[in-house]
């Protein structure tokens, strides 16, 4: 479904101000409308603000350059274990079908989990559209954005989610953090119940090479799924120790 929308040759200009948001605003309505983009999404769009917010955090993300052991502080990696441990105890079910299904084990998906939203008590309140909308519009990534904008419309077309879909800074909605060309990909049901927004991430990892039974630290098979869920060097190794730490017990502090 993207391919057509994909590639950087849209016509509307980006910019770095909110100076022009509107008027680019109105130049891509009038391409989304030509690739088949219905009336409600385009709606939706149109009734965005820029989002000054989330360009502050897009320029900010420095915890992505600290030392393995400043992030895992920074981002309370002794908490997500522990309570990660309770969770796998007290959900074994749901993390038994959902590694039937998928291959995938528990540690990964609760760190994961633990990670982008607190275990779903952090899910953010930003307005989703506006944030994405921002960020295609703005001269820094509009391509990767483009086609996130580009999904955000087709699910909002496709009910599956709204134009007043609240969500992180950079438009991640559900318990996991998805964005919405992932949605598309490998979303499972509603990504705000944690039982969906988990199969939809083992869903993920699977898609991305994940391989039942093998190991998942630096060097490992399973390591690369990892990988991509997020580009950061820091984050991956945390994800890894941490679901390592949940998985097999412990010290949150061991190596």
């Amino acid at each position: 479904m993207l391919a057509a929308f994909s590639g950087g040759a849209h016509a509307a200009q980006c910019g770095t101000s909110p100076a022009g948001f509107e008027a680019w605003k109105r130049e891509f309505g009038e391409e989304a409308r030509s690739k088949g983009i219905g009336g409600n999404a385009l709606s939706a769009l149109m009734q965005t603000n820029y989002a000054s917010a989330t360009i502050a955090a897009d320029r900010g993300q420095r915890s992505f350059q600290l030392s393995l052991d400043q992030f895992l502080a920074k981002r309370g990696a002794a908490a997500i274990v522990a309570r990660g441990r309770q969770l796998k105890q007290s959900q074994a079910a749901m993390f038994a079908s959902i590694e039937q299904r998928y291959g995938v084990p528990p540690g990964p998906l609760i760190a994961i989990w633990g990670m982008e939203s607190g275990f779903g008590s952090q899910r953010g309140n930003q307005h989703m559209l506006s944030s994405i909308a921002t960020l295609a519009y703005d001269c820094r990534r509009p391509e990767f954005f483009t086609e996130q904008l580009y999904a955000a419309l087709k699910l909002i077309d496709r009910g599956v989610l709204s134009g007043a879909t609240r969500g992180s800074m950079h438009g991640e909605v559900g318990q996991t953090q998805f964005m919405p060309k992932n949605i598309l990909a490998y979303g499972v049901g509603n990504l705000d119940v944690a039982a969906n927004a988990l199969a939809s991430t083992a869903n993920f990892l699977r898609a991305n090479g994940w391989k039942a039974g093998a190991g998942y630290q630096p060097g490992e098979p399973n390591f690369a799924a990892i990988e991509a869920w997020n580009a950061a060097g820091v984050y991956q190794k945390a994800i890894a120790l941490m679901g390592r730490q949940i998985d097999g017990g412990g010290s949150a502090a061991e190596r």
